[in-house]
């Protein structure tokens, strides 16, 4: 039966308003055959469920259809049975929010798993429904043939961001063997016009590459069985029609919200879903045997969370930041410039070298000062004492506390580099614990980056991390930790005979879930112990950027790789998902540490402005010109970050969107313009040359054409240089002093753009009158 107050909430707008919540719900008596009917609407977003029998279906997610009577509903349940197809099942398909093969779909079922072999057909059907608020409709069916109690949760939040999770339940009557669970997927159907699909593939330093192709039958399907997402994380996957991009067309997208193995999914049939086309969607992707319910065991999936706009990927992009924005643990305190030592001093660490380092730091304006890898007892190179979490006293004779006292002297946070989760087989650690190394009972396989996975579902080696970790926070006031995670985890099982949590006596089991799971709690018992301790989750750089680790950490490290020219696309594409506030972008040195490219400071200054700013670069080698321009740029970064960090992300359309992840521009204009249209900054960037002489006019994407806007380019951090004798005149009378154009002129006709020589940037700012 279900559970539902029609009325509106007394604290949300009104239905159908541009940001209001509202539940509908038409209820009648279950018992004639007919169906309730609910509507979950928000910021122009509606999910429509059918409560039927046996298995409530879906019909609409996307565009809010408005505040639809008890006639619309039943219109739309009656335009939502689709036909009966030759050669098909004799009745019409439904898509139901839990599809399985007893409905005649045959794409990707909601879930699989069997009894020793039986049970493999599951027959699921509603038992309970209810509307815990206005936001959220949970659904509860049972499942006699596999023996689970499923519960199935939609909750759209402000933002139009629809998140879905299930719990599962084995049944504790009639069910004495455990339930090998397979697979749980969840899916939600799209239309035929979302004809194209784009999701992101990478290598190291090379994150969050995008790639797109036209959407296909049969099924398009992503995987990550890294352990975590991996540099090649699918990270995002949109469906769209055809053509879409950052400012048009109709999209719908899915993110998983997990930091284990994971699954992407857009099934297409040539019968379709129900009256829809296709279904995306994701999940866990879980190893043979690792989920095994016992009777009264649960297994909880990880959120999905499922975007849809009608204003292409920067509609998408708008929709996931308002979402981590509105978090009770979004980061409330202006975001620190910090400098991290890795590219100034590497694993050469001298108190007094690091001093000067601080000295200069604390100079040009930064906040945090972040120790990076090389402070532990015996680490030397990286091919050693990854376990051993304690100073190392031959370089630090008097510990950390001389640098972070001096540190903080200045007034400066005090930030520290630890990879936890790996541990170096010539470690102490290694040699007094090799149970807690994750890895098979018969050997381990090929190390990487000469270290392995710390198995964190043992109970004791948790602790000891714990335990060390919490000491050095709580001894040298640390206030950040960069937390690493370099290596992929292949074999990452769980030694029997007990091997963690669920485990069967006898033999090793999968590890990942656990793994992640104990991962999770590590870091929920840190930030408990230090509700101010601020936590980046870094892996390699950009290998583990998901919104299950950005539950418990404060930023994300979105690559090792500071070379401008590749940050350009690594962080207009992490905004995909990330607001700049949450993503660390530093500024390096003249020549990339990770690609020995050379480039400009002007143009580094200028790309790593537009995120969690920081530097990368030994300070004491630098020029007095280039530290005047670095405090100039620290300057800039304070002042304008109350905007980069609160206002809307928008990305101009300069070109054809192109396939299998090609740029087919070198031209980047991006910005973030103030909820009221009033103050926006843009970076208009060049990566390499083009045909065309000229850019022509480039509509400004993101302000008001009702507006009066005067504008400027900053020059704090130097002009840039030009590909032709002279810029265009705005240009020239921009570059001394505020001109006037109109928002009309702005939006609608654009600037003509000056063509710059490669690998530099122009900042723009704008003012409406």
């Amino acid at each position: 039966m279900l559970s539902a107050s029609p009325t509106q909430h007394p604290d949300q707008p009104a239905p159908g308003g541009p940001h209001g919540n509202a539940v509908q719900s038409n209820t009648v008596q279950s018992n004639t055959g007919q169906s309730n009917t609910v509507q979950l609407r928000s910021s122009g977003v509606a999910l429509i469920v059918e409560l039927a029998e046996p298995v409530p279906r879906i019909l609409h997610w996307g565009r809010d259809l408005g505040p639809l009577t008890d006639a619309g509903l039943a219109a739309l349940r009656l335009t939502a049975d689709s036909a009966v197809l030759n050669g098909n099942i004799d009745t019409p398909r439904r898509f139901t929010v839990w599809p399985t093969e007893a409905d005649g779909w045959l794409g990707t079922p909601a879930h699989q798993g069997h009894t020793n072999g039986t049970g493999t057909t599951p027959r699921p059907r509603l038992t309970d429904a209810e509307l815990p608020s206005d936001a959220e409709l949970v659904v509860t069916l049972t499942d006699d043939v596999s023996g689970l109690d499923i519960t199935l949760s939609y909750v759209l939040d402000a933002a139009g961001v629809l998140k879905v999770g299930s719990t599962l339940t084995r049944h504790t009557d009639g069910f004495a063997a455990d339930y090998q669970l397979a697979e749980v997927t969840t899916l939600l159907p799209l239309p035929r016009r979302a004809a194209e699909v784009l999701d992101f593939t990478g290598k190291w330093c090379r994150e969050r590459a995008p790639q797109r192709r036209p959407l296909s039958f049969g099924g398009h399907l992503r995987q990550s069985r890294r352990g975590k997402p991996g540099f090649d994380s699918p990270f995002l996957l949109a469906a769209g029609t055809p053509g879409f991009g950052f400012r048009a067309g109709e999209v719908w997208a899915v993110h998983v919200g997990w930091s284990g193995n994971q699954r992407y999914i857009v099934d297409q049939l040539p019968e379709g879903a129900g009256e829809h086309a296709a279904a995306l969607g994701g999940g866990e992707l879980l190893k043979p045997g690792e989920i095994s319910l016992a009777p009264g065991e649960s297994y909880q999936t990880p959120t999905c969370y499922f975007a849809w706009s009608d204003e292409g990927l920067d509609g998408i992009s708008e929709r996931f930041h308002r979402m981590l924005r509105g978090r009770e643990s979004h980061p409330s305190t202006p975001r620190p410039l910090l400098l991290n030592t890795w590219e100034a001093v590497y694993f050469d660490h001298d108190l007094d070298r690091l001093k000067a380092l601080a000295d200069r730091a604390a100079r040009i304006g930064v906040e945090r000062l972040v120790l990076d890898d090389g402070w532990f007892t015996g680490r030397r190179d990286d091919t050693s004492a990854l376990g051993d979490w304690t100073v190392d006293d031959k370089i630090w004779p008097q510990g950390l506390g001389p640098l972070a006292d001096h540190v903080h002297g200045l007034g400066l946070q005090f930030g520290l580099w630890v990879e936890p989760e790996m541990i170096s087989l010539n470690s102490r650690l290694a040699a007094e614990h090799p149970e807690w190394i994750l890895g098979p009972s018969a050997g381990l396989g090929p190390s990487s980056r000469h270290q392995y996975g710390l198995n964190l579902a043992d109970p004791g080696a948790w602790k000891h991390l714990l335990e060390s970790i919490d000491s050095l926070v709580d001894r040298y006031g640390v206030d950040f930790l960069k937390w690493d995670h370099n290596r992929d985890l292949p074999e990452a099982v769980l030694r029997g005979p007990d091997a963690g949590e669920g485990a069967s006596v006898g033999g090793d089991r999968p590890g990942v879930h656990a793994q992640t799971l104990a991962f999770y709690r590590l870091l929920g018992a840190l930030k408990q112990r230090h509700p101010k301790l601020e936590i980046e989750s870094c892996a390699g750089g950009g290998g583990r950027i998901d919104l299950g680790v950005l539950e418990h950490t404060d930023r994300a490290w979105a690559s090792d790789c500071n070379d401008p020219v590749e940050r350009q696309s690594i962080q207009r594409w992490t905004g995909q998902l990330l607001p700049p506030g949450l993503v660390g972008a530093h500024v390096g040195g003249p020549r990339a540490h990770t690609t020995h490219r050379i480039t400009d400071q002007s143009f580094r200054l200028a790309t790593a402005l537009f995120g969690h700013a920081g530097i990368e670069q030994d300070l004491t080698k630098c020029t007095d010109d280039e530290l005047d321009r670095l405090a100039k740029w620290a300057e800039l970064y304070r002042e304008l970050r109350p905007l980069l960090h609160t206002g809307t992300v928008v990305r101009a359309d300069l070109a054809a969107p192109g396939y299998q992840g090609q740029e087919t521009d070198p031209t980047f204009l991006h910005g973030v313009v103030a909820d009221d249209k009033k103050h926006a900054l843009f970076c208009w960037a060049r990566i390499g040359t083009s045909p065309e002489g000229e850019s022509g006019r480039v509509p400004i994407p993101g302000l008001s054409p009702e507006k009066d806007y005067r504008l400027r380019i900053r020059t704090e951090i130097g002009a840039p240089s030009w590909h032709h004798h002279a810029p265009p005149t705005w240009v020239t009378q921009a570059l001394v002093g505020w001109i006037a154009v109109p928002g009309a002129i702005l939006v609608g006709s654009g600037l003509p753009m000056p063509t710059l020589n490669p690998q530099q940037a122009m900042l723009i700012e704008f003012w409406a009158e």
